[in-house]
């Protein structure tokens, strides 16, 4: 089984979400991208669009518009221009 991976979602009025998940889908600028835990490192602006967060079976959404995309060896961390939760 594969580890978790550490996610933080941050808007600028609040975090939004922070937390150890399975996998994380986002909206890349260049092309929609996931994340698993090990995933080499990078960064990238957001389009706007659905970030997607899978966790034990369940998934959350959440509704950005704009921002950055950063994945670490620690996880990732999406700086997002407006973000807020989405019904699935």
């Amino acid at each position: 089984m594969a580890g978790k991976l550490h996610f933080s979602l941050v808007s600028p009025e609040r975090e939004l979400f922070s937390g150890e998940v399975d996998q994380v889908d986002a909206p890349g600028s260049e092309g929609d991208f996931g994340v698993l835990a090990g995933h080499a490192p990078f960064m990238t602006t957001l389009k706007t669009g659905r970030v997607k967060v899978f966790n034990d079976g369940r998934v959350q959404a959440f509704d950005v518009q704009g921002g950055f995309a950063d994945v670490t060896p620690d996880g990732l961390t999406i700086l997002a221009e407006q973000a807020v939760e989405a019904a699935i």
